[in-house]
């Protein structure tokens, strides 16, 4: 299958076989995929913490509105974003990339005192909102990816975020949860919705062009 053959391929999977498991290379490429996400100044603000622990999956059941996917996929990512920008961050992004290529120049040095002036001072919410909108980025590139590898993905925000974000302890690291992605394979003959054709609006509807 090409990637549009694939993509009207993928649903949002709502029973997902537990006997069947995603092999690693396939969840690591699906991951190194959100890894190669495009972010805003490129800062990468959020992580993925990939849960394979059942104990801990079964305490995320509840505070998810009890959505099976969590526990009968293979591996739930869980993507949590930055909650807040600080200095140590954003230099911690820049001295990253001066180092991976090479050295600095002005332009770039200017850039990361124009974003370590602008940023903090906007207060931890809406700094944590803006890295929680770059998390989603990384979402839909993990879902375009899943399809690619022919895993099945849900794409969940129903839960509860600072429940989870306690299990996980994400608080401590400077993170809050965003979004989940249970990845595994659907039990297409107790998913009521795998037979159901994929309904999306008409091209037209969708689509204008400014020439």
């Amino acid at each position: 299958m090409n990637l549009i053959q694939k993509l009207n391929w993928r649903y949002a999977t709502k029973k997902m076989d537990p006997a069947r498991a995603v092999s690693r290379d396939k969840v690591e490429r699906i991951v190194e995929a959100v890894r190669l996400a495009p972010t805003s100044s490129g800062l990468q603000p959020f992580e993925v913490i990939v849960v394979t622990n059942d104990a801990v999956r079964e305490k995320i059941k509840p505070i998810a509105w009890g959505q099976g996917q969590v526990v009968d996929c293979s591996h739930l990512l869980v993507f949590a974003a930055w909650d807040d920008y600080t200095p140590d961050r954003i230099n911690m992004m820049f001295d990253i990339t001066n180092e991976q290529r090479g050295g600095t120049n002005e332009g770039w040095e200017a850039y990361r005192k124009m974003l370590l002036t602008n940023y903090p001072p906007r207060g931890p919410e809406a700094n944590f909102q803006h890295a929680a909108r770059q998390a989603y980025i990384g979402l839909g590139v993990a879902l375009v990816a899943a399809a690619f590898e022919e895993v099945d993905s849900t794409p969940m925000e129903g839960f509860d975020a600072g429940a989870l974000d306690e299990i996980l302890n994400l608080r401590a690291r400077g993170l809050r949860s965003v979004a989940l992605l249970p990845l595994g394979y659907r039990e297409a003959d107790k998913d009521w919705l795998a037979s159901l054709k994929k309904v999306r609006r008409p091209r037209e509807k969708f689509v204008s062009y400014v020439e």
